[in-house]
């Protein structure tokens, strides 16, 4: 399946390989990063290794909804396509703060940031499928902690209540929504007739700095260091959801290892899904 232009976020180590691998298959790729010079930076360790890369950067911290809509529109603006869209910036287990929307940043980050960049380039992507002739594919990084949430699943009355926060909950609360926003996009794009798929994954357990929020879970995953997969193993999921043709039309699942597994019962809950659209679709109308 040939693409011609992909947007990926450099947050972490998983998302730089990500980029490199795609842009080593001729991808075009656009890279949101929250700071320009780390960013460029990123884009050089690329072409050092891939000569023939096509990069772009640009300018997005997906925790606050005035970057989203000003990426989008800036992305919108260049007229350019968009056969592939990952969504893999993220952050795990801080102490309880609010976003600039004053929203728990957890939930702000992972999941409404992701999901309002995708309604905003969505129009893009349906353009895209419709003149390439060409599946458009959007990737979730969820991750094996949406099961480990609170008991309610997503706390859509206690978002914001700083007494009920418990960090490790909060996260596997976001990846929740992860899973479920795959799963309320792919009924909506199927019921539209859009050759659009939305596919959601556990990249594995990656030694990235995804955990320096965490003091407990650094200390850990420092003893088990030589268990964990090395970041080229954490992008493989990735990238065999957004390019192997072997799942073309594959929509709604979720993925680890490179193959398809079974998400909690919550994840796939239909009615959860759509209540956490709806919730989701209020907390990023424009103010």
């Amino acid at each position: 399946m040939k693409v011609r232009k992909f947007t990926n976020y450099i947050h972490i180590g998983i998302g730089l390989e990500t980029a490199r691998v795609l842009a080593l298959r001729g991808v075009h790729v656009v890279m949101p990063v929250r700071n320009i010079a780390a960013g460029e930076k990123a884009k050089e360790s690329i072409a050092e290794k891939v000569p023939n890369a096509k990069l772009e950067v640009m300018e997005l911290d997906v925790s606050s909804q005035e970057s989203v809509r000003q990426f989008a529109s800036q992305y919108c603006s260049k007229g350019l396509p968009l056969n592939i869209l990952i969504l893999n910036a993220g952050i795990m287990s801080p102490p309880f703060t609010l976003s600039k929307d004053n929203i728990e940043l957890q939930f702000a980050t992972n999941h409404l940031g992701n999901f309002l960049l995708t309604n905003l380039l969505l129009d893009t992507m349906k353009k895209t499928a419709i003149e390439s002739g060409k599946e458009g594919r959007i990737v979730i990084l969820s991750s094996e902690l949406h099961q480990t949430t609170y008991k309610e699943g997503i706390m859509f009355d206690k978002i914001n209540d700083e007494q009920s926060y418990n960090a490790m909950y909060a996260y596997g609360q976001s990846k929740l929504a992860n899973a479920l926003h795959a799963k309320e996009l792919t009924r909506r794009l199927q019921e539209e007739g859009v050759n659009i798929t939305a596919n959601s994954l556990h990249p594995g357990v990656i030694n990235t700095n995804l955990l320096h929020h965490n003091g407990f879970f650094a200390i850990f995953f420092k003893v088990v260091q030589s268990f964990l997969k090395n970041i080229p193993q954490g992008a493989a999921t990735t990238c065999y959801v957004a390019m192997h043709p072997q799942l073309k039309g594959v929509s709604g699942e979720y993925f680890a290892d490179s193959n398809l597994k079974k998400a909690s019962a919550y994840a796939q809950d239909p009615e959860l899904a759509k209540k956490l659209w709806d919730f989701s679709v209020k907390l990023t109308q424009a103010k």
